[in-house]
């Protein structure tokens, strides 16, 4: 992409001024509205650090204590914010303690810039003392790369970076500049990209495929929708609320989709996938008709592709025309945003009911509330349950807070037991699956929303691979809610080893310090239960506290995540106990 770019002729152009090039870097970050990066200093981007210390008044640096946690706190902004997140490491290191977060980012599409300093120009591929290729390194998880050497790139480089971050199917961008080029002065100016040649990142609908789609919904017997997380970042959720009750059609998520429609709507039939709900997860094999909004078919959702929804028409809407036909192939595949998609798809669809097929749904639902949801938030047996603490979050926030979760059994329980009324409320690591990510993201997103109640949900195994950002809450004052669900476990690998490993739970005990204590340690208000009596006052103490508040609960040791399908097979075969 070193085509030339073009700019919004009303654009004002910020006026040609003699600086260096690691202040022009913050004038484009101001240019471009950042007011909040997260990042941690080292040598190679010292004279970028220099000047964000002259417009500290203007960019908040938040400084994390490792720099994945840096690119998970600017994910968990992005999420909740819609806007770009950004970040700042040195070299060697530094730049690659940020690619688990980079990767992160780019599977699960959350637009990032991420800067990083490099050593001086003379001395690229000598094997300097913090030299790395992060070029070549980040190539594979980054939506575009560049490295810049010379001072006068950075307006139109910086200018592309967030330009291709943000449009179409969103992702991370990652620029590395050379010390010599943070130092170098040159005469700047900035305007803002608007397009790219040869990159064309929202593709035209084409009417005629959107006629056929609403021709093919329309003579359904069984339809279903299934989205994704496209719904949320094209802004959809009007128009596809819209779409949803004018057809009538019952409609299930992927867990980034969550919270782009009320869990308590009607026509909203539950989460799809390897933990999703009975209902949905049975019935994709039996709709005449599957309709999917803003999702890519991930192994998850679809367990065993030979038998996924082999009987049904398939009408696939993605702005990312690598995804259509990739996993699933489908009878229409129709690009493009997914609101304009759905604005123009609207109109043709009739208004219908489809009672027998809801009941369906509602049966099943009746199975699994009784060998499963029950026992989960209802339990008579001794040992706290993880699902019983999400309900009892839900009835102290009232579905409006914004969950984060980590990743394990604890992820599962909370994507299919929040409440969420409000969107842009479910983050989480989807397609990666990053243990250490709920912490650092739940400070960016806490940043990002301060008038929200944020609530971060972890498993005593992925708290402790960011432990560290407690600092970051400590220094930074921020007013998150931490709940680690404790079970002694790395859960999700110990319930496959009771169910297809014999019960031989080798590596997944987990020794675990004093929680609270070091909580404490960062003066942070924490409190531990281990008793089900303890749980209400508990959870109502941490909503009602004005700072940072720490809750241990200890849960079953051996408790498991059920519905379950097991890997491979298909989304029929799913296990409810």
């Amino acid at each position: 992409m070193e085509e030339s770019y073009t700019v919004e002729k009303n654009e004002k152009v910020i006026t040609k001024e003699r600086i260096s090039g690691s202040e022009a870097l913050m004038k484009c970050l101001m240019a471009e509205g950042v007011d909040t990066l997260y990042g941690y200093p080292g040598g190679a981007i010292m004279p970028v650090y220099d000047q964000l210390y002259k417009y500290q008044d203007r960019i908040h640096h938040v400084m994390a204590r490792h720099e994945q946690g840096a690119t998970h706190a600017a994910q968990g902004y992005s999420r909740i914010s819609g806007k770009v997140g950004v970040v700042i490491a040195t070299s060697g290191p530094g730049a690659t303690n940020l690619v688990t977060g980079i990767a992160d980012a780019q599977i699960d599409s959350t637009p990032l810039v991420c800067i990083t300093g490099q050593v001086s120009s003379h001395l690229l591929g000598s094997d300097a003392f913090q030299e790395t290729d992060i070029i070549g390194i980040s190539t594979p998880v980054t939506k575009w790369n560049h490295q810049i050497t010379k001072a006068e790139d950075i307006p139109k480089v910086l200018a592309k970076a967030f330009f291709i971050a943000k449009s179409g199917r969103p992702g991370p961008v990652l620029i590395d500049i050379t010390k010599d080029a943070q130092f170098e002065e040159f005469d700047f100016s900035y305007q803002k990209c608007i397009g790219i040649r040869s990159y064309k990142p929202v593709p035209v609908v084409n009417k005629k495929q959107i006629e056929a789609a609403a021709a093919l919904i329309n003579s359904a017997k069984q339809p279903l929708i299934v989205w994704g997380q496209g719904v949320i970042l094209s802004e959809a959720e009007d128009i596809f609320k819209a779409i949803v009750e004018k057809s009538g059609i019952p409609a299930a998520w992927t867990i980034l989709g969550a919270s782009a429609l009320p869990t308590s709507h009607p026509l909203n039939v539950g989460m799809v996938g390897m933990h999703g709900n009975y209902a949905p997860n049975m019935l994709t094999n039996e709709c005449d008709v599957l309709i999917a909004i803003g999702m890519r078919f991930d192994d998850r959702v679809t367990g065993n592709l030979d038998s996924y929804a082999k009987q049904a028409k398939v009408i696939h809407f993605e702005i990312d025309p690598a995804e259509i036909d990739k996993n699933v192939t489908v009878d229409i595949g129709i690009l493009g945003d997914a609101k304009d998609s759905l604005t123009q798809l609207l109109p043709y669809l009739e208004e219908k009911t489809y009672p027998d097929w809801h009941q369906k749904f509602k049966d099943l639902y009746a199975i699994e509330y009784d060998k499963v949801i029950k026992n989960d938030l209802h339990p008579t047996k001794e040992g706290l349950t993880m699902g019983e603490v999400i309900h009892q979050i839900n009835l102290e926030t009232k579905g409006n807070a914004a969950i984060v979760s980590d990743v394990g059994q604890h992820q599962m329980i909370a994507c299919r037991y929040t409440n969420f009324n409000i969107t842009k409320s479910n983050i989480t690591s989807g397609g990666l699956g990053t243990m250490g990510f709920a912490l650092p993201a739940a400070i960016g997103a806490k940043m990002a929303a301060p008038e929200r109640d944020v609530i971060a949900i972890i498993g005593d195994g992925g708290y402790q691979m960011t432990i560290q950002e407690l600092g970051t809450v400590f220094q930074q004052r921020i007013p998150l809610k931490i709940v680690v669900l404790n079970n002694e476990f790395l859960g999700m690998v110990r319930q496959w080893q009771q169910l297809f490993f014999d019960k031989r739970y080798a590596s997944t005990e987990m020794t675990n310090p004093d929680f609270v204590a070091i909580a404490k340690g960062y003066y942070i208000d924490a409190q531990k239960v281990t008793k089900r009596s303890e749980l209400k006052l508990a959870v109502q103490e941490m909503m009602a506290s004005d700072g940072p508040y720490f809750l241990e609960v200890c849960v079953e040791k051996e408790g498991n995540v059920f519905p379950m399908i097991p890997s491979g097979a298909s989304v029929s075969e799913i296990r409810l106990e």
